[in-house]
């Protein structure tokens, strides 16, 4: 491929050979999804270049490239996910709309523990590029419900912090009632 009389290479391909030289899986997926969600590239065409490079240094991208594939497609739901994994706690229902008994929208936790009444609710806000162009999401509020907000970074860094704020949340959840609250899928955002 050609620019201009000068040889390039795709941005898939050089998005895989950088990751390859890297060591640090959160660069790779920091790099890999900035790429994917700006829409610079699709992850078939970063599969394909995976699959067409040598497979030293590859350890880190198709770590990344998988869990795209397998629908997780942001850094942040990875760095959630991980802590839902590692907080020993049930699962919750990701990404709920949350609603009143007669039906008023309360607001939409990114993950709901029903059978407690606690909702954890991500500030996406301090990681977009385009914070003018993010949906408000309101604080959710409603009798009884406990939520737990994390940032992002919070999410990256301070996974540990995040796990002993939900852990708390529960012990404290279950000494009471959980509150009259039911889910729905929380529709996408456009």
């Amino acid at each position: 491929m050609e620019i201009d009389g000068l040889p390039v290479a795709p941005l898939a391909r050089a998005l895989i050979d950088a990751a390859r030289r890297m060591d640090e899986l959160n660069s790779v997926r920091a790099m890999i999804h900035d790429a994917v969600h700006r829409g610079l590239c699709t992850p078939e065409e970063l599969r394909d270049e995976l699959a067409q490079a040598s497979t030293i240094g590859s350890a880190l991208p198709r770590i990344v490239v998988n869990a795209l594939q397998d629908g997780v497609d942001s850094a942040v739901e990875q760095w959630l996910e991980s802590v839902l994994e590692r907080s020993g706690l049930p699962r919750p229902t990701r990404s709920a709309e949350l609603r009143t008994s007669d039906g008023a929208v309360v607001g939409v936790a990114d993950a709901w523990w029903s059978q407690v009444g606690v909702a954890l609710q991500i500030r996406h806000a301090e990681v977009t590029l385009e914070p003018d162009k993010l949906p408000t999401m309101p604080a959710l509020v409603a009798p009884g419900l406990i939520v737990v907000q994390a940032s992002p970074a919070q999410l990256r860094d301070e996974p540990l912090v995040v796990i002993q704020d939900l852990r708390a949340a529960h012990r404290r959840a279950r000494q009471r009632p959980p509150p009259n609250l039911g889910s729905v899928p929380a529709a996408p955002a456009a």
